[in-house]
């Protein structure tokens, strides 16, 4: 592999400054010495410790991040603010048997994070139920009506799960009925509302540094500072002590597919997570897993790709709690039913976004073509619940803050997406605060909103000032690459060297290399629908065979170029994968470059 020199790190990779997508290709290299030390130390690959030292990592790290566990990372849960008093009262819960509520939320990280409460509080002996709101017809988080039907269906106890920090008014219905426990990660623009315990790393307040955990994280080290508080009290004298290390799935789902970073705490909590999911112990795990086809031991890509979207259909387009209740059941043969109809769901979801992303995309090319900073575009009837992936979608081919919302009764809803560099939540807060928008909130990459439809112009405007300095980004994202190699070099043993480095995600963004003048000596399309190209490269003047493939390549730049079988830079992640029992290297096109 020729990973260039340090000093190569500013010239684009094999001179690629425009690719078949428009993209440039840049070196993304670390200190050679630091990487040779690593690799040295530690008795590694090379490769491995190169690898380790472009993400940063040192050598006195290196060894926590090819094997992160718990015990060096978990840190102390009394370091959030308010953690203490929440592990009280739902000890108190416990030792009561009280009757508790746990209100989610509709998507992957609300759905885990529910489960998890329902199962653990069910395990410490608390009466439990759960309520997840309808997406077009409550929206997101606590409404008064809500809370107020779980106070007199008897809950003494109500535990919000990634929502409540901004539901203060809602929250306030349970006075004098219920206490209130919110366990959340989204922004607090506010003051905290006021209840007996609001655990949220992104209060303003709360000094902890876990800024970057997702609700079913922090739910995780609820239950853990809960289950000290009951040893502590001698709770488990006289019955079995949970083991809280089988959540550990449940908190790598949600870490994955709320795209949080993968570094430090959240990696130990992915790494074990998956570990934990492949023995397949949870049956709505095991269930969603089978319905999926993936007989694999699962990766970060398993989640965030076959698990996570079927998950998340249920929340757009069917019965809201779906997903919780999959996650918190028993029973494998009714795991298996509710699995198969989020299958459904999906595929479902799958048609609703297509009929939604072809007339979006065309409004999106124009807007594109005008050089707005923000593209905003919207559409009479388009389902709410799929807006946000159209959003993403848009929001990756023109490398541009992307806002969708469908139009329903003269109110437009959506959900934006962004790109690095570009907080769209900030400003659509803002925008909500200077009374533009009816409702908005969101975090730097997503946010939610709705606005009086015609005022979208108005809107447009202002996003396109406030968020200006996006105009000036390029077309297309620059595509950071690792290494080039030659088709001979792409071996089983190099992807499994590369593998040593998952779980992959942000923060820790799998490799990219390049495979230096390939050429396809057969390309065909595969799948029901013809969406993905399989080929089988030969290196030029090399020699070598390798198999590759390219996923979402119905049409376009990419797969014109493949199916053309030319001589091409191609640029991608090399995997080793399993097929009857032997294993094969395999390399995941995601760019081209024509020589």
């Amino acid at each position: 592999m020729d990973g260039g020199r340090d000093m190569l790190a500013e010239a684009p990779v094999l001179g690629v400054a425009r690719s078949v997508t428009g993209r440039r290709w840049i070196w993304r290299l670390g200190e050679a010495r630091t990487g040779l030390g690593i690799a040295q130390r530690l008795n590694l690959p090379e490769i491995v410790g190169r690898l380790l030292a472009a993400r940063g990592v040192g050598p006195e790290d290196a060894q926590h991040f090819l094997e992160p566990t718990l015990r060096a990372l978990l840190p102390d849960p009394s370091c959030l603010r308010d953690m203490d008093a929440a592990a009280s009262r739902l000890a108190d819960a416990a030792q009561r048997g009280e009757s508790v509520a746990v209100f989610g939320d509709y998507d992957v990280d609300g759905a885990c994070s529910g489960a998890l409460m329902v199962r653990v509080l069910r395990e410490w002996g608390c009466r439990v139920t759960h309520y997840v709101p309808d997406r077009i017809e409550e929206g997101y988080g606590p409404n008064p009506k809500a809370i107020s039907a779980l106070c007199e269906r008897g809950a003494t106890l109500i535990v919000t799960v990634d929502c409540g920090i901004a539901a203060a008014e809602a929250l306030a219905v349970a006075h004098n009925r219920a206490d209130v426990v919110i366990l959340d990660h989204h922004k607090a623009e506010g003051p905290v509302p006021r209840v007996r315990a609001a655990v949220n790393p992104n209060r303003l307040d709360c000094d902890s540094g876990l800024k970057t955990l997702c609700a079913a994280g922090v739910a995780f080290l609820a239950a853990v500072a809960t289950q000290r508080e009951l040893r502590r009290r001698g709770f488990f004298a006289a019955r079995p002590e949970p083991d809280l290390r089988c959540f550990l799935d449940l908190v790598a789902l949600a870490t994955v597919c709320d795209v949080m970073p993968l570094t430090g705490l959240n990696r130990a909590l992915v790494a074990q997570g998956l570990k934990v999911m492949a023995r397949r112990d949870r049956a709505g795990i095991a269930a969603l897993l089978e319905v999926a086809q993936a007989k694999d031991a699962p990766t970060a890509h398993t989640l965030g790709y076959l698990l996570g979207p079927r998950i998340n259909a249920s929340g757009r387009i069917a019965e809201a709690d779906l997903g919780l209740r999959l996650l918190a059941e028993d029973d494998l043969l009714e795991a298996r039913l509710i699995a198969q109809r989020l299958d459904e769901v999906n595929r479902r979801r799958q048609e609703v976004e297509g009929e939604v992303l072809s007339a979006a995309m065309a409004a999106a090319e124009k807007q594109a073509e005008r050089g707005h900073a923000v593209i905003l575009v919207t559409g009479e009837g388009w389902h709410p619940g799929v807006v946000g992936i159209v959003a993403g979608r848009i929001k990756e081919k023109f490398n541009r803050p992307a806002c969708v919302a469908g139009l329903a009764g003269g109110l437009a809803k959506g959900s934006g997406r962004s790109v690095p560099g570009v907080d769209l939540g900030s400003a659509i807060i803002a925008a909500r605060q200077s009374g533009l928008l009816e409702t908005g909130g969101g975090h730097a990459m997503a946010a939610g909103f709705s606005f009086q439809a015609v005022r979208v112009a108005e809107v447009h405007a202002w996003l396109d000032e406030r968020l200006s300095h996006a105009a000036a980004m390029p077309s297309a994202a620059d595509l950071a690459v690792e290494g080039t190699l030659g088709v001979a070099a792409a071996t089983v043993a190099m992807a499994q060297d590369v593998a040593r480095l998952a779980p992959f995600g942000p923060g820790n963004e799998e490799p990219v290399f390049v495979l230096n003048r390939a050429r396809a000596v057969r390309a065909d399309r595969v799948g029901k629908e013809g969406n993905t190209v399989r080929a089988f490269l030969e290196g030029e003047g090399t020699g070598g065979r390798l198999k590759a493939i390219c996923f979402r390549a119905k049409e376009g730049p990419l797969a014109e170029a493949l199916l053309g079988r030319g001589v091409l830079h191609l640029a991608g992640h090399l995997r080793a994968e399993s097929w009857n029992d032997s294993v094969s290297a395999c390399f995941h096109v995601v760019d081209a470059a024509v020589v």
